[in-house]
């Protein structure tokens, strides 16, 4: 039995379904322990002063590790380390991670020095708070963070294109069981520094996970003064990458600063509601853009442009297909679940009906966030690295002009107000303003989404209409689904009133398995595609079969 687990470990993993599959699994566990780490906030914390300034201090990082990291990343070394032998595949590493060290400790140097003065500057509600310091230290220990994660990044490209999924997925696991380390053990002796502490413990174990094997590929990165014509080479490339990753960052970063303006709590409120709404998120668009960014770029680089529109199109429809169902049933069921993950200890009833109402709105936008997240992998796949830059930057403008003025428009139409909180039935609960800067970020995906999906025709035409169908069939049975659900939260209801974590858990997990057995039974008798293919790859998954490197055309690499 433990050495089937070493194997399952270690085996390449070759189909893309059961790749995907196999990766939300995992991803699944990761997402588990992000929850874990978030009720424990929620329990401790409540949405309010002290989860506002973690939240907020872990933005600048984010942006300086979209902008640095992200030169050098897997996803820019992957089609360049797939042709690439071994000695100059290490000869690659070795620079890139070199450069990343020494570019990236000094600009995080320089944002530590100069901390107090930009973090004021974007939260200038937190100068005045009796924690401000701590704001500022822990900001301070969490710019290590990008290097550490940014040269996880350059061995995760080693892991990634040997198909050593399982280990690749196994990174965030270990990288949240840190940050819970850190709460559960160094908070309490150190306040918020000591959550800083654990992210920094699970960087390190998110690092740690990859290196053997890389050094069993014979590619451990050696320490060398990097060459300018290699980090050009590489950079010239993703520099377009990183400048959309940097956008994205960015708009967090602005949303965030909004939401600090609006309310004490704003800030906790509008990320638990994020980190919500990245769980799906992670298990279906991650989980199908990972698996399907190597065959992709192998294809492209091979010139097999009809397997490579053939992929695309696999992962597309799985993505559409599923966010369809998963948007309508989180929907009907977005406080219990919120209620069950975070209702506990200081987060009160109030917390819990306003993260659920901004949950419902940024989970509509989560189709569109797949169709981005896969199109810029097919687009760096095909080595045309500006679109996604272009989309990301109409995003930017987007959703932060939406969403900031919502907020002034509900300030001077208090309809508009009354109509978004008469319709989440949170009227009177406080800090409503976070509702409208939700319903700008969803706005600018909704819109960009779309862009995305047009500008796939330059690499890949056609695939949009083969969209249409799972579109058409995904949100069928997801409406129906949500209607069973929704049946059986009034029968059960008006059973039990909700007075009990075990009464919410019991009714939200049966209207939830209702919800998606009548999901099922619609797409069975619809005789759908993609419910076919989840049967097939889970069979393969459990099957000792799915661990040979030969079997159906399926699990085959391509010729």
């Amino acid at each position: 039995m433990v050495s089937r687990i070493l194997k399952t470990l270690v085996s390449p993993v070759r189909g893309l379904h059961q790749a995907a599959y196999l990766l939300a699994a995992l991803t699944l566990a990761s997402q588990v322990l992000a929850l874990l780490r978030d009720r424990l906030f929620a329990n401790q914390f409540g949405a309010g002063e002290i989860l506002d300034l973690y939240y907020a201090a872990f933005k600048v990082p984010d942006v300086v590790f979209a902008l640095v990291a992200s030169l050098v990343s897997a996803y820019v070394l992957i089609p360049r380390l797939a042709k690439a032998n071994p000695e100059e595949a290490r000869r690659l590493l070795s620079h890139t991670a070199s450069f990343l060290v020494i570019v990236g400790g000094i600009v995080c140097a320089v944002l530590a020095v100069f901390a107090p003065a930009f973090l004021f500057q974007l939260f200038p509600t937190f100068r005045n708070s009796a924690h401000s310091a701590e704001f500022v230290l822990t900001a301070r220990l969490l710019l290590v963070q990008p290097v550490l994660l940014g040269l996880s990044g350059i061995l995760m490209s080693v892991t990634q294109i040997n198909r050593r999924f399982v280990l690749f997925a196994l990174s965030p696991v270990l990288y949240n069981l840190g940050i819970i380390i850190g709460t559960v053990f160094l908070y309490p002796i150190y306040g918020l520094p000591g959550i800083a502490l654990g992210v920094l413990l699970g960087a390190v174990l998110h690092v740690a996970i990859h290196i053997p094997v890389v050094i069993h590929a014979q590619r451990m990165p050696r320490p060398t003064i990097p060459s300018p014509a290699i980090i050009w080479a590489v950079m010239k490339n993703s520099i377009p990458r990183s400048l959309a990753l940097g956008m994205s960052s960015i708009i967090t970063l602005l949303l965030i600063s909004l939401a600090s303006r609006t309310s004490e709590g704003g800030v906790s409120v509008y990320t638990l509601a994020c980190n919500l709404a990245a769980v799906p998120l992670s298990l279906i668009a991650a989980s199908y853009a990972t698996a399907a960014f190597p065959v992709m770029a192998e294809h492209f680089g091979a010139k097999r442009y009809g397997e490579f529109k053939a992929t695309l199109s696999a992962a597309a429809r799985h993505i559409i297909f599923w966010s369809a169902v998963i948007t309508v049933l989180t929907i009907v069921l977005r406080a219990y679940i919120v209620r069950i993950i975070l209702g506990s200890g200081a987060f009160d009833w109030n917390d819990t009906r306003l993260t659920a109402a901004v949950l419902a709105i940024l989970v509509v936008g989560l189709m569109a966030q797949g169709i981005i997240l896969l199109a810029a992998r097919a687009f760096y796949a095909a080595q045309k690295s500006w679109n996604p830059l272009i989309v990301q930057l109409a995003d930017c403008g987007i959703s932060v002009v939406c969403a900031w003025g919502l907020v002034k428009l509900a300030v001077m139409y208090p309809v508009l107000r009354f109509f978004l909180e008469s319709l989440f039935r949170v009227g009177d609960v406080p800090g409503t303003s976070v509702l409208f800067i939700a319903l700008g970020a969803t706005i600018g995906q909704l819109i960009m989404g779309f862009a995305a999906l047009v500008t796939l025709r330059s690499v890949a035409p056609g695939v949009a209409g083969s969209l249409v169908r799972p579109l058409l069939e995904g949100f069928g049975a997801a409406i129906l689904g949500g209607a069973a659900s929704y049946g059986v939260l009034t029968f059960m209801g008006a059973l039990a009133p909700l007075t009990s974590l075990p009464t919410v858990f019991l009714e939200g997990t049966v209207a939830g398995i209702v919800g998606l057995a009548v999901a099922a039974a619609v797409l069975s008798l619809l005789e759908n595609q993609e419910f076919r293919d989840l049967i097939d790859a889970l069979k393969r998954i459990t099957s000792t079969r799915s661990l040979r490197p030969s079997g159906s055309a399926d699990e085959r690499p391509a010729a």
